[in-house]
């Protein structure tokens, strides 16, 4: 068992691993909305880099021919971030905000989009305008609960994901960020039972299987925290994802009560290969 004081750098692990859960709870309520008369490019998500820097370039040349158009906004900034490029897609949706001040749709983008470029006081602003408490929207809640944890605020942020599984009981990414939630409210336990929870649903995604692996590893279970990787990833990359977190612990000097562990710590972790989106 290990100490629950969290050193700062997993800490900021837990909450970059937290953001792409938002992403994916945006995706659900946000291209699933487009029009169906819309042909090309394709409303179906990529699932590579490639793919998403193919759908970003689409949707970026349609938007590029009409900034007025809503749906091209919200998907170009989608693919934006879907890269990375998170100003660029808060500079996106902050010109549709302009020209649509009262869609909800337009606000939920650019509070988000605003969250992954960590302005969280404009994101928790933005968000709180996206929805409203009589037709509350789950993806919302759990973007304003990531924005809380980020802002160190994890009861509220806890609220927030508890309220979204009422309007979407077992839904995998807010239960994943609830379960990173705890984990960075220091209760471990509680984080890997809510991670189980999550990553034993159907409509689990890679992402969710390896923010498990993460609290896995947090609570010192190193085998079975890379052998979950195994399922998603090489055995290689697996090895340097949790040999990363390891590497975090074992250089902190409040974690060093680890009382058991499956062997010596690398010297050095593979960075390169480790995927925190």
């Amino acid at each position: 068992m290990i100490s629950t004081d969290i050193p700062h750098k997993v800490l900021l692990l837990l909450l970059t691993l937290s953001l792409p859960m938002m992403v994916g709870a945006c995706t659900t309520s946000g291209l699933g909305n487009l029009s169906a008369s819309i042909t090309s490019p394709s409303t179906v998500l990529p699932t590579t880099d490639d793919g998403w820097r193919r759908y970003t370039e689409e949707w970026g040349q349609r938007f590029e021919a009409n900034p007025d158009d809503k749906t091209s906004a919200i998907a170009y900034a989608r693919g934006l971030r879907a890269l990375t490029e998170y100003a660029q897609a808060v500079a996106v949706l902050q010109q549709a905000a302009i020209k649509h001040l009262t869609d909800l749709e337009i606000l939920g983008a650019y509070g988000k989009a605003l969250a992954d470029d960590d302005r969280l006081v404009e994101a928790a602003d933005v968000l709180s305008r996206a929805h409203t408490p009589e037709h509350p929207n789950w993806s919302i809640l759990s973007a304003q609960g990531v924005v809380a944890d980020k802002m160190g605020d994890h009861a509220a942020a806890q609220g927030y994901y508890q309220a979204a599984l009422k309007i979407v009981p077992g839904e995998p990414s807010v239960l994943s960020n609830l379960g990173l939630s705890y984990a960075l409210d220091k209760q471990l336990d509680l984080a890997e039972r809510t991670m189980r929870q999550a990553a034993a649903s159907p409509r689990a995604d890679p992402r969710v299987r390896q923010n498990l692996a993460l609290v896995l590893a947090l609570e010192g279970k190193f085998a079975e925290a890379e052998d979950l990787e195994k399922a998603d990833l090489s055995a290689a990359d697996a090895a340097a994802n949790v040999a990363q977190i390891r590497q975090m612990i074992a250089q902190s000097n409040t974690w060093r009560d680890i009382q058991k562990l499956d062997g010596p710590p690398p010297h050095s972790a593979a960075a390169s290969t480790t995927r925190v989106e």
